[in-house]
């Protein structure tokens, strides 16, 4: 029996390089983000390319907190973010199941006309979206934005959740029904938990979709009290000036319920992503 064969060290130094530096220009920005807002305003031009300020200040955070609406802001996000995700993935985890278990007719039209949803850019469709979002009388609330971020997410959530259910076998729910199960009992006691990487997985995508969106925030939202996290952002933004250190305080502060939302589904969201890679 020959021996294993060890990978040559110039190889692995070179994948351990090559690591290194895709964490470096993933991480950067984030650093620099960081590096900006503790930078104090009188610094940020005269030592702007240095790797590390000379002197460091939270009066950025503490202006961003107690000086802005951006609390108010970051708040707004949060219920739109949570609203959206929850919404999309309950409704997508119910249409993916339709699709994965029953043939019925229409199926193939009814996929094909939400594929056709994704490829409209979302500048044309923008100011149709506006005369329908105004004659709900729905302008300038939170709701609207729910509503649109959810009718926008279900289609790409839905055949996510169907890839998932496509990887389970009916043979389970099969048996759970022949031992006495109704279908509803066999999809919560049986179904529900091997969906659940599923389930976290499509929670991220549609969380982080719905916290970072622009356009719709910004088009259907003009009072401040309604406005999101990313139009707040804007509000650091003059006609002569860009309020730099708590803009990018306000940043890092956006970055904490992304980051706690992805520590609480993390050991979901890596089963979800990599439960297809391998089959049997």
């Amino acid at each position: 029996m020959s021996a294993t064969r060890r990978p040559s060290p110039v190889l692995t130094i070179g994948k351990y390089a090559a690591l290194a530096f895709y964490l470096i220009f993933a991480l950067f920005p984030l650093y620099w983000l960081v590096k900006i807002s503790i930078t104090p305003d009188q610094l940020v031009f005269t030592e702007g390319t240095a790797l590390w300020p000379s002197e460091t200040t939270l009066g950025n955070f503490r202006t961003v907190i107690f000086q802005t609406d951006f609390l108010a802001y970051f708040g707004n996000s949060l219920i739109v973010s949570l609203g959206t995700a929850t919404a999309t993935t309950l409704i997508a985890a119910g249409a993916g199941y339709a699709f994965s278990r029953f043939n019925f007719g229409g199926k193939r039209l009814i996929i094909a006309l939400m594929l056709v949803t994704q490829m409209f850019p979302l500048l044309m469709i923008i100011a149709p979206i506006y005369k329908i979002v105004a004659a709900m009388g729905l302008l300038n609330s939170l709701t609207s934005l729910i509503v649109v971020y959810t009718a926008f997410n279900v289609p790409f959530a839905t055949f996510l959740m169907q890839s998932f259910f496509d990887g389970i076998p009916k043979d389970l729910e099969e048996a759970a029904m022949m031992d006495g199960c109704t279908r509803f009992q066999a999809l919560r006691k049986v179904i529900f938990p091997l969906t659940l990487p599923g389930l976290g997985a499509t929670l991220g995508f549609v969380f982080t979709a719905a916290w970072s969106e622009l356009l719709f925030a910004l088009m259907l939202i003009s009072k401040n009290d309604a406005m999101t996290f990313p139009v707040g952002l804007l509000t650091f933004v003059s006609k002569f000036s860009v309020d730099w250190g708590q803009m990018m305080a306000a940043g890092v502060l956006a970055l904490i319920p992304s980051c706690l939302f992805f520590i609480f589904i993390q050991r979901y969201l890596v089963q979800g992503l990599t439960s297809g890679a391998v089959k049997g």
